[in-house]
């Protein structure tokens, strides 16, 4: 008779499984200590609850089978429901992408998909603990360098890469790859006809290799050929810069996509002879976009998903990194002009830049300079791997939000705020 059989093999599968559940924590408690566990914690809960779910329910299954008379039948149908399950599963992901995370199916461009090598997800986890955390991730929309009004020069200019951990938003964090520790990476600013001597460096903690590619530069790759980096190597190119301009700079290690899709951008402009005309403010903004495992809103550590971004569904869209970035240090007075520097290191969305309560003077529209130029313009364009510069005259006090008018994205994190102070002309708006 099988009934004891499955009775004791009920009770098996109970101690089996709060087993696996003891294993899963002192193997978490091994890899990464606290911090591990506190940074997973949400998935953590969601398998251990999912787990207890199903043990659950096929504990008191085995238990109703032990009570039939005939339960040889009920075994076999549980033998097909598990093995077409098994087929399904195996079917739906199939076996080439089963050592990369998260598992996906084909992909057709020109480099390898877009999941990780399983190898480094757990060699991340791993090593959480040696991972820099950041206190704020977003770059300062305030420091901008100086203009370049000098003739051309030789110059040199570095970056570094890091992987570190930060907040895109209050108790949500992520593994950021980063130039210089922040995102967007610092602008830079040269002179149209210098020469650069430009060196990356991959910092000794990294997992990945990096390199660069700037569209200012005209040449393989727009360096990246010749600057990809393993962790603790360095390498330079030297460039001349021929044209003036505002240009995304970016990793362009394969899968390229999902390097920027962690942080991996930034803007250099390069300024034309006698520079741009003289502002009062100027300020350093990037749109960009994160795929998370994670739905929106969700604690602890989130980690990409290869996945959102095949189907250009980022769950955060943000300006500078992380969600509220520009709330406070955006400030201006009554009469100023003000220019803004915009780039997209977004790599699925176009921006529909916007500034509510102004209208933008002038549009160098995508970033061009010396060509023709807009003006009296509400919303502009701002592309994948693109850029604009607008400048505007701020003529009432009070507080400007910053969009991309695709409003939807506001409530994924794409907002900021100018706050203007200075005398109200009632002639101007009155309320």
């Amino acid at each position: 008779c099988m009934h004891p059989n499955l009775h004791r093999l009920s009770s098996l599968l109970v101690y089996a499984v709060m087993s696996v559940m003891v294993l899963v924590l002192v193997t978490l408690l091994v890899l990464g200590g606290p911090s591990l566990i506190w940074n997973v914690r949400t998935s953590l809960l969601e398998v251990f609850a999912l787990a207890v779910a199903a043990t659950a329910s096929w504990y008191f299954f085995m238990r109703l089978i032990h009570r039939l008379d005939y339960p040889a039948g009920m075994l076999t149908s549980m033998a097909v429901f598990v093995s077409a399950l098994a087929l399904f599963i195996v079917i739906s992901l199939g076996t080439r992408h089963l050592l990369q995370y998260p598992q996906y199916g084909e992909t057709y461009g020109p480099d390898e998909g877009p999941a990780l090598p399983l190898g480094n997800v757990l060699e991340f986890f791993r090593r959480i603990g040696d991972f820099e955390t950041i206190g704020d991730i977003a770059a300062d929309p305030r420091e901008v360098p100086p203009p370049v009004l000098r003739e051309p020069q030789e110059i040199s200019l570095e970056l570094e890469t890091r992987e570190v951990l930060s907040e895109v938003a209050p108790g949500i964090s992520f593994n950021y790859w980063t130039f210089n520790g922040q995102v967007p990476g610092p602008m830079l600013r040269i002179r149209e006809g210098d020469v650069v001597n430009f060196t990356l460096r991959n910092h000794e903690s990294s997992l990945h290799q990096h390199n660069i590619d700037l569209h200012a530069v005209t040449g393989p790759g727009g360096g990246g050929e010749a600057t990809i980096v393993a962790p603790g190597e360095e390498k330079s190119f030297r460039f001349r810069a021929l044209n003036p301009g505002l240009y995304i700079y970016h990793c362009a290690v394969p899968n390229m996509a999902v390097h920027m899709s962690h942080g991996m951008y930034g803007l250099i402009l390069v300024e034309p002879e006698g520079g741009l005309p003289e502002v009062d403010r100027e300020f350093y903004i990037v749109q960009g976009e994160l795929f998370t495992t994670g739905t929106i809103g969700r604690r602890g550590l989130q980690v990409f998903d290869g996945r959102q971004m095949l189907d250009s569904n980022p769950n955060y869209i943000f300006f500078n990194g992380r969600t509220g970035a520009l709330a406070e240090n955006l400030t201006a007075e009554v009469g100023d002009r003000v220019r803004l520097y915009v780039g997209n290191g977004g790599v699925a969305l176009s921006s529909s830049f916007h500034v509510v309560g102004e209208i933008f003077d002038t549009v160098y529209p995508e970033a061009n300079i010396g060509g023709a130029q807009f003006h009296n313009v509400q919303t502009t364009a701002v592309l994948p791997g693109g850029a604009t510069i607008v400048e505007f005259t701020v003529d009432y006090p009070g507080t400007y939000v910053l969009v991309d008018h695709a409003l939807a994205r506001a409530d994924k994190g794409a907002w900021g705020l100018l706050h203007v102070t200075g005398d109200a002309d009632t002639e101007i708006f009155d309320h």
